[in-house]
């Protein structure tokens, strides 16, 4: 779950993270209110789960009353890349002298956390890693035994922080790392954190994303739940207990388990193609779980292909094929399908498909991951030409 600025910096504060005084307005009233809180000048800020918001005039600085009301009737409401803004977050305006860069994250293959810290702050980590990847330091942590105060000073003095700045930082790296781990974030991220021109660090802006397998353990996320922004397809998903993110591409993809799902969308990339979605039915689907998955595949209307990769394991063939017929009895379904099926009862899972009637027009079964990816990625490349030609057509 993606929290918005505004909710990073109010988690940010629960362990001991210097941010900007500031308040959330959702209406041009309240934003007044809350600049009248924060001090003069102010900085109001659109708050969208975006990047991009100063290009699209997003953030403005604000020295008067006037001014707020200007800049946040402006704002609200105003669409940046999709996102259309209902809250800003306006705080007092930070003198700035100089900004860096630190986040903590899980490297997964080296069963470890990872905190990237660098002086080139203020741009996205990606641009420093592609341009100057010597900026950046990676320092793998051992969740037993956390970072000392010693290991973040000696980490901002290998990434060349400022002197002045060393031990603020430090301090601030130990408290962001307390915040990834007891706060339970798949990732901790301020950026720029700066330094003041009167030696203080704090946090200017904050991007906190929480780990919903430890919502058990946090009631009080329930108020976060309440504002995310979900897209039609995530809605349809959440409904029937799907993990799925959508993305933009035209193969719709369904695999049962993360690992596959995320090889899934790899291989379709590798072959030329673009993933529309992420959709892990989970290592124990059933025939509901398949015919609810393929429901939501059918709903974007950007899939041209549907790519069902499945190695079963506690997941058995008979039942994923058994739900495929289900949803093709129950949906029209707009793309067809191109299934690898693999592992427990594959074969009687195929043979279920073989005899249900479908046409191949609607259904092809391959032997492998590769193979199937490219006759899903060549389905939705011949969908994309038929249709540009009809476009083309038409205009003439």
């Amino acid at each position: 779950m993606d929290l918005f600025e505004y909710q990073g910096k109010q988690y940010f504060a629960r362990y001991d993270i210097a941010v900007s005084p500031g308040d959330v307005a959702y209406t041009v009233d309240e934003a007044v209110a809350a600049a009248e809180m924060a001090g003069y000048p102010v900085v109001v800020k659109a708050q969208v789960q975006v990047g991009g918001r100063g290009k699209a005039g997003g953030i403005k600085l604000a020295d008067n009353a006037d001014e707020v009301r200007l800049h946040a009737g402006s704002i609200l409401g105003m669409d940046i890349k999709g996102h259309t803004v209902k809250r800003v977050w306006v705080e007092h305006a930070s003198d700035i002298a100089k900004e860096y860069y630190a986040s903590y994250s899980l490297d997964r293959a080296a069963k470890k956390h990872l905190l990237m810290l660098s002086a080139a702050g203020g741009i996205e980590i990606e641009t420093v890693a592609l341009e100057n990847p010597e900026a950046i330091v990676l320092l793998h942590i051992d969740p037993v035994d956390g970072i000392s105060l010693d290991a973040a000073r000696a980490a901002a003095v290998d990434a060349h922080i400022d002197a002045q700045a060393v031990d603020g930082v430090a301090v601030m790296l130990v408290a962001l790392y307390r915040c990834f781990t007891e706060g339970d974030c798949d990732l901790a991220e301020i950026n720029p954190l700066i330094l003041r021109p009167d030696g203080g660090v704090h946090a200017l802006d904050a991007k906190v994303s929480l780990d919903n397998n430890a919502a058990f353990r946090h009631p009080e996320w329930d108020e976060f739940r309440a504002t995310e922004e979900l897209d039609e397809r995530e809605q349809l998903a959440r409904s029937h207990d799907l993990q799925y993110i959508g993305l933009d591409g035209t193969v719709g993809i369904i695999a049962n388990g993360a690992g596959l799902a995320m090889s899934t969308l790899d291989v379709v990339n590798q072959v030329g193609g673009s993933a529309a979605n992420f959709l892990d039915i989970g290592g124990g689907a059933n025939a509901d779980m398949m015919a609810a998955a393929l429901e939501v595949i059918n709903f974007d209307q950007n899939v041209a292909s549907i790519l069902i990769n499945i190695f079963g394991g506690i997941t058995r063939g008979e039942e994923v094929a058994n739900g495929i017929v289900e949803a093709l009895g129950r949906v029209a379904l707009r793309a067809p399908i191109v299934i690898r099926l693999d592992g427990t009862n594959a074969e009687q899972g195929r043979e279920i498909l073989a005899n249900a009637g479908i046409p191949a027009s609607k259904l092809t079964s391959k032997p492998t991951m590769l193979e199937a990816a490219r006759a899903a990625v060549a389905i939705a490349n011949a969908t994309a030409i038929a249709d540009e030609h009809g476009t083309q057509n038409r205009s003439n």
